[in-house]
């Protein structure tokens, strides 16, 4: 039998009783913990600030109270080759504001900081300075920005007044200024150059990494509101002056061939002349006129085409000074010789086309120096039948035909010559008398210089070199040679182009020069009809030729583009080259070769026939349009292809 279950006794636990000195100890542990949680933390970030990102908070504390500017370096100047300056850069006045000494800000602890001054009352002052309206200056002192331009490239004396009324938030620099002395003089081969200094045309463009040099820095310290801090860092690291240029260009020269230029374009109503003069053996171009011009100084008032240097971007189909090129292929192929004599009609029949001399004439028996003399069409054509499209299309680019000319003209063109293989049935013929080809005026001179240089092509120059911190003329690298023709070939075609000048049935009479033995080629060619085939009513007329004939040093091509009521070359550019050939030859200090006074009368009486005469050089007709259509397209156009071995 069992007993009643046993209770067990539950003994209630032990209370202990916490004193104040337990709870005090707990209390100092925290305190300890969060202490020391404080301290790493701080340290943490003392170690990040000043050790881990030491330079990031450095720079962030340098962006905060510094403000740096930037000084643009003085460019070189530019020098014609007698050391004439055609650009230089003087100093200006460019005043800035700080727009933040103009508005309330706050220093980093939160106490507010008013404007130091007044934006309207300052703008008021500064207006009548800068020559702006009030309102504007205002405006832009209030922008949300540190740094404002208020007037770029000022007068010094404005710099200077300003600089005393000492105007808070208002600050004057020392700024280059690009200037022209000679104003509109070689404008288009000289450029010119923005508000900040780079180069944006011409040579200026073109050389604007020797021009430009490297800039400055002035770093400035300044105080929350703006203000300067005068014990605060100033660095200055000076901006370095660029290297001069020294060009090719001879500066009276120059102005001769603009003046001649312009003369030429009114008297004629043209709408727009060119002029280029190179010295022979060099190929140095003493001057690159292009009219109508403008002046670089205030270039903002003027047509943005006049900045055009036409002597190398324009092209034209060079007409009947095409002539002596197909003329000089064939002597060199052996084919001809200028005395070489064949039986020329008034007429050719070319692929079906009719080819005709502009002045009708019986079946002649002439000499090569007479078909060039009498700047026949058909004569030449029959020579280029014997050299055939490949070996006038070789000769052709051997002189410069179909490629920009390699001497870093800004802008230059190549020209336009289709290959002999893309030719049609009648691209031969008009090719040979200077049609459905185009070239530069500067390929045309170059052309010419390599038969006056005995055969040999240099590559034309419009750089002598530069000039660095020593003084010393650098001079630019040597320009490649090679040879075209030989130098009895060349002998040959200057004879005959001193005849197309002299001759009694010469077109270039008015080319003439007293004292001097001169050679030379009218040209005459019609302009393609825009958007159209064919020919327009207006006119190119050229001329290109050198002197003295025996040992020639100076080429000089005309170029006027539709010249009115009076067109052809004869007429209207052979005289601006006896100009312009007069003055190089004198400003070269080139000896005449001993043609006298009396060659005076005789150019008298050669002008009264120049008119007739001048009308022997065949420009295109109507009757050619068809086999000679828009410059670019191919020649003809009839279908018929020309094989490289069809003549």
């Amino acid at each position: 039998m069992t007993g009643p279950p046993r209770r067990r006794r539950i003994s209630a636990p032990r209370l202990r009783t916490r004193t104040a000195g337990d709870i005090g100890v707990r209390r100092i542990r925290w305190l300890l913990v969060i202490y020391a949680l404080i301290v790493l933390t701080t340290v943490g970030k003392l170690v990040e600030i000043q050790v881990i990102n030491a330079d990031t908070y450095a720079d962030l504390g340098v962006r905060q109270r510094a403000r740096t500017i930037d000084l643009p370096a003085t460019r070189g100047r530019v020098y014609d080759r007698d050391g004439d300056v055609l650009a230089t850069s003087v100093q200006a006045a460019t005043i800035y504001g700080d727009p933040r000494v103009f508005r309330a800000t706050s220093t980093p602890d939160g106490i507010a900081v008013p404007p130091a001054a007044d934006a309207t009352e300052v703008g008021a002052q500064l207006a009548p300075l800068l020559g702006m309206d009030a309102t504007e200056v205002t405006e832009r002192l209030e922008r949300d920005a540190h740094f404002v331009y208020l007037g770029r490239q000022l007068d010094h004396e404005v710099g200077a007044e300003i600089s005393e009324l000492n105007l808070p938030g208002v600050g004057v620099l020392q700024e280059p200024q690009r200037v022209y002395p000679s104003n509109g003089l070689a404008a288009q081969v000289v450029g010119f150059t923005g508000i900040d200094g780079e180069g944006l045309q011409g040579l200026e463009a073109r050389y604007d990494t020797v021009l430009s040099g490297q800039p400055g820095m002035l770093v400035l310290e300044r105080a929350p509101g703006g203000l300067d801090i005068a014990s605060g860092v100033r660095e200055l690291v000076p901006p370095e002056v660029g290297t001069d240029l020294v060009l090719t260009i001879d500066r009276d020269i120059q102005h001769v061939a603009e003046r001649a230029a312009m003369d030429a374009m009114e008297e004629h109503s043209a709408v727009g002349a060119s002029v280029l003069v190179m010295e022979v053996a060099t190929q140095e171009v003493l001057a690159m006129a292009s009219v109508p011009g403008f002046d670089p100084n205030t270039r903002g008032d003027e047509d943005r085409s006049t900045w055009r240097n036409r002597a190398v971007t324009d092209v034209f189909e060079p007409g009947s000074t095409q002539k002596a090129l197909t003329v000089a292929a064939a002597i060199e192929e052996g084919l001809v010789t200028s005395d070489t004599v064949m039986s020329v009609d008034d007429g050719i029949v070319v692929s079906g086309k009719r080819f005709t001399d502009s002045s009708r004439h019986e079946t002649e028996q002439w000499s090569v120096s007479d078909v060039m003399e009498r700047s026949s069409n058909v004569g030449t054509i029959q020579i280029a039948q014997e050299l055939g499209p490949e070996r006038l299309e070789d000769y052709l680019r051997d002189f410069g035909y179909g490629a920009p000319t390699g001497g870093a003209f800004p802008g230059e063109s190549g020209g336009l010559l289709a290959s002999h293989e893309d030719w049609w049935g009648t691209s031969l013929p008009t090719i040979a008398i200077g049609q459905g080809v185009a070239v530069t005026l500067l390929q045309a001179a170059s052309s010419y210089a390599t038969i006056a240089n005995d055969g040999v092509a240099v590559t034309p120059q419009i750089v002598r070199g530069s000039v660095g911190e020593d003084g010393r003329l650098t001079p630019a690298a040597a320009p490649s040679e090679h040879r075209v023709i030989s130098a009895d070939t060349a002998v040959q075609v200057r004879g005959m182009l001193e005849m197309a000048v002299a001759g009694e049935a010469g077109t270039g009479a008015r080319a003439m020069v007293d004292g001097y033995r001169v050679a030379g080629k009218t040209g005459t060619a019609r302009k393609p009809a825009e958007g159209a085939r064919g020919y327009s009513g207006e006119y190119v007329a050229t001329f290109v030729g050198f002197a003295p004939v025996d040992d020639p040093q100076i080429v000089v091509a005309v170029m006027l583009d539709e010249p009115r009521p009076q067109f052809y070359g004869g007429l209207v550019a052979a005289p601006v080259f006896s100009e312009v050939m007069q003055a190089a030859l004198a400003a070269r200090r080139v000896a005449p070769d001993g043609v006298g006074q009396g060659l005076r009368q005789a150019m008298a009486v050669a002008r009264q026939q120049a008119e007739e005469r001048a009308q022997q050089e065949g420009p295109a007709l109507e009757a050619d349009d068809v086999a000679s259509p828009p410059v670019g397209s191919p020649a003809g156009g009839d279908g018929t292809g020309v094989s490289a071995d069809e003549p």
